[in-house]
């Protein structure tokens, strides 16, 4: 049925927002600090003022990745919520709000009463779709991603055409609907720079360095110093055997947990252990620090636990914690790894299968399916998995692609 259905997907994907969702602050003088400056002094019986407030502060921590932001910004949507009480834009705030704290269910309750009020609203269907993919709910999200284009073709559509895509397996055209976003997005630093970036994401997915490499640097001409534009360029320079120079760059890529796991991959390939296990304890307070304002991050946290053998009975845990959050073939694909390697082969299995089941040509879904088959004993359909990985793209991990490698021959 879902294959079926995503044939009418003609222009849908991502189930990460961009920031055409946003208020356009690095127009404005002072940028977002002062928009939010001002907007603090506005009437405190003024529910836009808080609306806008409330999003102000979803910008900000976009651009900075602190996550304090985020308490802030639910007390100002509150706020405008209980003055006005049927307002969908707000609604539709906090439904955005949600979905960057990861409460997918949460998101979905509150885009659902957003387009009850403003049926016509191109945002709101944003919204659900990006919960319902979140919550494995293929068929609605889709559904909801048609709608959303049909009312209002953007980047943040076309993006989420381009995801879409990408979990069906059909990468170029989930390239070709993301050059439709950044078509959309010109003339905005903030979204060309994010557009370009996942541009880089999809080429390096599959294996195309150099045009992740193109694309990585367009992106730091629009927007010099952009994080996810030098971790990516890492990833590039990793996978050309240049281990010092990936190392630059993910540390100049600033505070993120995939730079600084990226860093400690990279510092162990290299012998450096110690320094490894200081970048990884980064890591894990990156995502911790984020828990700590709402944000459920249990998926992430047992997804690095279970790839470095951290405490792996704690990461299965976390992981089947996380999969009551995120019950998707992302959390499929969790869930599905760290049962096999706190050696639930069996029932590990069945979730790798499941992950797949879209058709995704993700190369490290595709290597847990093969460390499943293997765990239980299917070593040539196994041997069949690991090359499969490795044709979709031979540098989709630091440390597992040579153990892919090594299992394939």
């Amino acid at each position: 049925m879902v294959a079926a259905l995503a044939a009418t997907i003609s222009l849908t994907g991502s189930a990460l927002r961009d920031p055409a969702e946003s208020a356009e602050a690095s127009s404005s003088p002072g940028g977002t600090p002062a928009i939010i400056a001002a907007l603090e002094r506005r009437d405190a019986k003024d529910a836009g003022a808080y609306l806008e407030l409330g999003l102000a502060y979803q910008q900000l921590t976009r651009e900075t990745g602190e996550a304090a932001y985020y308490p802030r910004s639910e007390r100002a949507l509150r706020r405008a919520l209980a003055l006005e009480p049927r307002n969908a834009a707000t609604l539709g705030a906090l439904g955005s709000l949600a979905l960057a704290r990861h409460d997918f269910r949460g998101a979905l309750a509150y885009g659902r009463r957003a387009a009850r009020l403003a049926p016509y609203s191109a945002l709101h269907y944003g919204v659900i779709g990006d919960a319902m993919i979140e919550l494995g709910r293929y068929e609605g999200a889709f559904a909801a991603f048609d709608r959303m284009v049909e009312l209002r073709p953007s980047s943040s559509g076309y993006s989420r055409v381009s995801y879409a895509r990408e979990l069906l397996g059909r990468p170029q055209e989930a390239e070709e609907a993301m050059r439709l976003a950044l078509e959309s997005a010109a003339g905005h630093q903030e979204r060309s720079a994010w557009v370009l970036s996942h541009l880089g994401k999809l080429a390096l997915s599959q294996g195309r360095t150099a045009a992740a490499a193109r694309r990585f640097r367009a992106a730091l001409a629009v927007s010099p110093g952009y994080g996810p534009a030098l971790e990516g360029l890492g990833h590039v320079e990793a996978a050309r055997g240049r281990r010092a120079q990936a190392i630059k760059l993910m540390k100049r890529a600033g505070e993120s947990a995939s730079a600084a796991e990226a860093l400690g991959d990279l510092y162990r390939l290299s012998g450096r252990e110690a320094l490894a296990q200081d970048a990884y304890r980064d890591a894990f307070e990156y995502l911790r620090y984020e828990t700590r304002y709402g944000v459920h991050m249990s998926l992430d946290l047992a997804t690095l636990q279970v790839d470095h053998g951290i405490r792996l009975g704690e990461g299965l845990a976390l992981a089947r914690r996380g999969y009551r959050d995120r019950p998707s073939v992302v959390g499929d694909d969790a869930l599905g790894w760290a049962l096999v390697r706190n050696g639930r082969c069996h029932e590990g299995l069945t979730f790798a299968r499941r992950a797949l089941r879209l058709g995704t040509r993700d190369a490290s879904w595709v290597f847990h399916r093969a460390m499943a088959e293997r765990c239980v004993g299917n070593h040539a359909e196994a041997r069949k998995l690991f090359r499969r990985a490795l044709d979709i793209n031979p540098h989709f991990s630091l440390l597992w692609s040579r153990v892919a490698r090594q299992h394939a021959a």
